[in-house]
């Protein structure tokens, strides 16, 4: 049998390793599906939690200017420290979120969809094809101002011009009982970079957008979220969606959601950052499993950044430190390496990369689809005669499959 010519890149794909049992899965992605095939060329970082820790955190800012200049970058899951990691890991410092950073150095927005396969129905019947869920990934509660108020205070909103001038607006009067309030902002410039990077991925997916704040209540801060997507889609956009066959459509949140679960799915559906954190777990969920869904964060000039939607595994990695046998999807991060290899194929124009992310792909879903799978799945299948495989075991027949497309 003739040995496969590795596959080449030309320029440079940025990883970013992880932690836990994800780690574990990287690797193990690599040395058996990956590394046989292509002559990986990677600018790699560790984003693992002791090197944050050890680097003051620098080695995340490094991976987000180093995805900026070459383009594209594949990430594995991290660990945001609490408290007891703190301890666990002995950190200097309860660092924030990697994910979080990486967002707000590319200014992106977060695309993630299910990955649908047969024997694994969503709980939604109607629900034929994926759903895109498009996270605005700044501002609003997260990056909120709050404070519990004592009763007979009064709070208000101040607003000091640049001449020195000030508005005020009241909140409220807490004459008659304690309570909390709330302070939240957002930028022009982050929901511009919002609405273009959902405008240019429905038409590079050709799909449908909806869009949905609650403007009729929020008449000014939703209300302009509404506004600053309809001005660019007009100005920018509204030509070449109908050259593509594809519709934007505004609604409010509430009706959105009636119409999403009476709907087939196949479209976008952007939201705000606190909708789209809540909305992206319950249509993961309902189509299956967090472990089955892809994840990218777009930036506005096309920058593209994939990972896997869960997070470290880590009651899997615990057994796995106790050489306990584990049996964990690795599907979401093989998917982060696919969509990574393909746009970096894409990109440079070489068909060969983008050829083997779309095979490797296929390996995977017809593997599943055969039976063999990971023990989550195989509580979700339908499918008769199902091999529950662990963990290694499911990347093995993966490759058996692979090899006879290539």
């Amino acid at each position: 049998m003739a040995v496969l010519e590795k596959i080449q890149m030309k320029t440079p794909l940025v990883e970013m390793d992880g932690d836990e049992m994800t780690r574990i899965i990287w690797q193990m992605i690599k040395d058996i599906l990956l590394t046989p095939y292509i002559d990986l060329n990677v600018e790699y970082y560790d984003l693992g939690l002791e090197n944050r820790d050890k680097t003051g955190d620098q080695v995340t800012v490094d991976s987000a200017l180093a995805t900026k200049k070459y383009g594209v970058a594949v990430k594995c899951a991290t660990i945001t420290p609490n408290a007891a990691r703190m301890t666990e890991y002995n950190l200097h410092e309860m660092w924030k979120s990697p994910n979080g950073t990486i967002r707000a150095i590319l200014d992106g927005t977060v695309f993630r969809a299910p990955i649908m396969v047969k024997g694994i129905s969503p709980y939604i019947p109607t629900w034929k094809k994926p759903i895109t869920i498009a996270r605005h990934a700044y501002g609003d509660v997260y990056r909120n101002t709050e404070a519990l108020v004592e009763k007979g205070s009064k709070a208000e909103v101040v607003i000091t011009r640049p001449d020195g001038t000030q508005e005020k607006y009241q909140i409220h009067d807490y004459q008659e009982s304690t309570g909390v309030v709330q302070g939240m902002h957002n930028l022009d410039s982050s929901i511009e970079s919002f609405a273009r990077a959902c405008f240019n991925y429905a038409l590079d997916t050709k799909q449908d957008l909806w869009f949905a704040t609650k403007d009729t209540i929020s008449k000014k801060y939703d209300h302009r979220f509404k506004d600053i997507f309809q001005e660019i889609y007009d100005q920018e956009y509204a030509r070449r969606f109908a050259e593509a066959g594809i519709e934007y459509f505004y609604t409010l949140i509430d009706d959105a959601v009636a119409r999403v679960v009476r709907s087939e799915g196949g479209y976008i559906w952007a939201c705000k950052n606190y909708d789209g954190d809540v909305m992206s777990d319950m249509v993961a969920t309902a189509f299956g499993s967090l472990a089955m869904m892809t994840s990218v964060l777009v930036a506005p000039d096309g920058t593209c950044e994939y990972e896997a939607a869960h997070g470290t595994v880590q009651r899997h990695y615990y057994k796995h430190l106790k050489g306990e046998p584990t049996s964990t999807n690795s599907v979401a991060t093989l998917f982060a390496w696919t969509g990574a290899l393909r746009k970096r194929g894409e990109l440079d124009g070489n068909s060969r990369l983008t050829d083997f992310a779309c095979k490797l792909e296929k390996a995977t879903i017809d593997t599943i689809e055969a039976g063999v799978m990971t023990g989550d799945l195989a509580a979700m299948s339908t499918l008769p005669n199902i091999q529950k495989v662990g963990t290694e075991e499911f990347l093995l027949a993966i490759r058996e499959r692979l090899a006879q497309s290539l």
